[in-house]
C-alpha cells in the first residue's frame, strides 16, 4: 500500500516551471539598474549596497541585525513630508547568498513591515526541524520520490508557507524597496548565477513568474543535503542580443578579466541544444558574500560607455558597500587525531574550505576594482596634456567609494567573538543565538569608522541641501 501511495503521489509531483518570455526588453523586468534612483525618501547620488553572505540562520540573523542598525540610525534632514529618514532609507540594493538570501529577499518583499514579522516568521524558528518532518511525513515526503519533484521543491512549498505567502520577482517590480539579488551556483559550470532578468534573458524565461521561494531554495541548496533546483532554459526564442559589452570580451579567447569569463560563462546559456536545462546548488559554492554580483556590475560599468552614461546620466557620486560577513570559525579539529574524517565529513570540509577562500577573494576583488577604478578608468591614458600627464575622462563618473566590513573577526569581546564562530552553519539556532547575533551586528556598525563617517557625510549632505524627492 505504501509503495502504491508514492506512485500515486509521485506521478502527481513535479517541479515548478518558467515560463518563456515572448520578447526580451533590456528596459523591462526585475533588474537593478533601472531602480536605484526610484526610491522615495533616497539620495539618488548614492548606491548603497548590503551584500549578505551564506551561513544558515546564523547568517540571516546577523543581516537582519544590520538592517535593524540601520533602521535605528538617523539622518539630520527630514524629508519632504517631514517624516524622520534613516540610513535604512538609503539602501538601494540588497545581495543576497544561501542564509542571507532569506533576509534580502524578505526585505524586498515587505520593506519595513519585516521588523513586525520576520524574527518570529523565520529567524526563531526550527526550519531545519520542520523540514525533516515534512520529508518524513508520508502526506508529503512521498513527492520527493518524483524524478520531477526533490528535496528543494518541498522546501520551497515549506519557505512560500511560513514566509514569502506565493510572491513572485512581478510582484517586487513595482515595490518601493531595494533590489534584491540573491545568488545560486552552476552545477556544470561553477559559476555564480544572479537572480536578475537582465541573465533571464539569456535563457529567454519571464522572471516575473518565478516564486521567490524558489530563489531562495536554489541559493541555500547545499549539495547532498538537498537536490539542485533545475530551470528551463528556453534560449533563441525571446529574439536576445547580447550588450555591447560583451561583444569584445567574447572576441578574446583568452579570459584575461573575471569580465570575460562573466561574459564566457553567461553566454554558454545561448545554446539551447547543448544545455537545455540549468541546475542550480547553494551560491556559497561560488561567492559566499554575494560580492561578484555587484563586482561584475562595476566591471561592465567601467567596460561599458553605455553603462557609463546611464549612471552619469543619474549623478551618482559615491558607492557604499556594507559587507556582512556570517562565516564560522574555521576547524582544525581533524589535525589533532590520528585517525582521519570520514566520507561524510571530507564531503562537507571539501564544500565549506573553498567557499571561506572564495570569500576572500571576493573581498580582494571588490578592492581591486575599486583601485582600478580610482587609478585607471578615471583617467583616460589615450588624452593627455601637453606635458604628457593623464586627462580625467569626460565619461567615467568621479565615485567617491567606502566599504563597509561587519564580521564576527571585528568584535572586541574575544569571549562573543568565540561564541558567534562557534554557531553551527543549519536553519536552527536557540532564540538567545538569534538575539545575541543581532545585537553583535548592531555594535559591529556603530563602532566602524567607515560607517560613522558615511552617516556624518549624509547628515551634512543633507542638511545644506534641498529634501530628497
Amino acid at each position: 500500500m505504501l509503495l502504491a501511495l508514492a506512485a500515486l503521489v509521485s506521478a502527481c509531483a513535479t517541479r515548478p516551471l518558467v515560463p518563456p518570455l515572448a520578447k526580451a526588453d533590456p528596459d523591462a523586468g526585475y533588474r537593478w539598474a533601472h531602480r536605484f534612483d526610484e526610491l522615495p525618501n533616497n539620495d539618488p547620488g548614492m548606491l548603497f549596497v548590503l551584500a549578505f553572505s551564506g551561513g544558515g540562520t546564523r547568517a540571516a540573523a546577523f543581516s537582519y541585525g544590520v538592517l535593524e542598525e540601520l533602521r535605528r540610525t538617523p539622518l539630520a534632514a527630514p524629508d519632504a513630508t517631514g517624516r524622520a529618514r534613516t540610513m535604512l532609507d538609503e539602501v538601494d540594493l540588497v545581495t543576497g547568498v544561501s542564509g542571507g538570501s532569506f533576509t534580502a529577499l524578505a526585505f524586498g518583499l515587505y520593506g519595513p513591515k519585516l521588523f513586525e514579522t520576520y524574527e518570529q516568521q523565520f529567524l526563531k524558528r526550527n526550519v531545519e526541524g520542520e523540514l525533516i518532518a515534512r520529508l518524513l511525513d508520508p502526506a508529503t515526503g512521498l513527492k520527493t520520490w518524483s524524478d520531477g519533484f526533490g528535496r528543494s521543491e518541498l522546501a520551497e512549498e515549506y519557505y512560500d508557507e511560513i514566509l514569502f505567502h506565493g510572491a513572485t520577482y512581478g510582484d517586487l517590480i513595482d515595490k518601493p524597496t531595494p533590489t534584491v539579488l540573491a545568488s545560486a551556483t552552476s552545477v556544470s559550470t561553477g559559476a555564480e548565477w544572479v537572480f536578475s532578468q537582465s541573465n533571464f534573458d539569456i535563457i529567454c524565461s519571464d522572471m516575473s513568474k518565478l516564486h521567490l521561494a524558489r530563489a531562495a531554495a536554489a541559493s541555500s541548496a547545499v549539495p547532498v543535503v538537498m537536490s539542485p533546483v533545475t530551470l528551463d532554459n528556453h534560449a533563441g526564442t525571446c529574439g536576445y542580443v547580447a550588450p555591447s559589452w560583451m561583444a569584445p570580451l567574447q572576441a578574446d579567447a583568452w579570459p584575461g578579466t573575471r569580465l570575460q569569463q562573466r561574459a564566457a560563462e553567461l553566454i554558454r546559456y545561448s545554446d539551447r541544444a547543448k544545455r537545455p536545462y540549468m541546475h542550480l546548488v547553494d551560491g556559497g559554492l561560488a561567492d559566499n558574500l554575494g560580492l561578484y554580483a555587484f563586482v561584475g556590475d562595476l566591471q561592465e560599468m567601467a567596460t561599458s560607455p553605455a553603462f557609463r552614461k546611464l549612471v552619469t546620466n543619474k549623478r551618482l557620486r559615491r558607492i557604499a558597500i556594507v559587507v556582512v560577513n556570517a562565516r564560522s570559525a574555521d576547524s582544525f579539529d581533524y589535525d589533532r587525531h590520528e585517525r582521519a574524517p570520514g566520507s561524510f565529513e571530507l564531503l562537507m570540509q571539501a564544500i565549506s574550505v573553498p567557499i571561506d577562500r572564495f570569500s576572500n577573494e571576493a573581498v580582494l576583488a571588490l578592492q581591486d576594482i575599486i583601485h582600478r577604478w580610482r587609478l585607471e578608468w578615471q583617467l583616460d591614458v589615450q588624452t593627455r596634456r601637453a606635458d604628457g600627464t593623464p586627462q580625467a575622462a569626460d565619461d567615467v563618473p568621479d565615485i567617491e567609494f567606502t566599504t563597509i566590513n561587519v564580521s564576527f573577526d571585528a568584535l572586541a569581546d574575544p569571549a562573543e567573538r568565540a561564541y558567534l564562530l562557534a554557531l553551527p552553519t543549519s536553519f536552527v539556532l536557540p532564540a538567545e543565538a538569534v538575539d545575541r547575533l543581532r545585537a553583535a551586528a548592531g555594535q559591529l556598525l556603530r563602532d566602524s569608522p567607515q560607517y560613522r563617517g558615511l552617516v556624518r557625510a549624509l547628515s551634512a549632505q543633507h542638511t545644506t541641501s534641498a529634501p530628497l524627492n
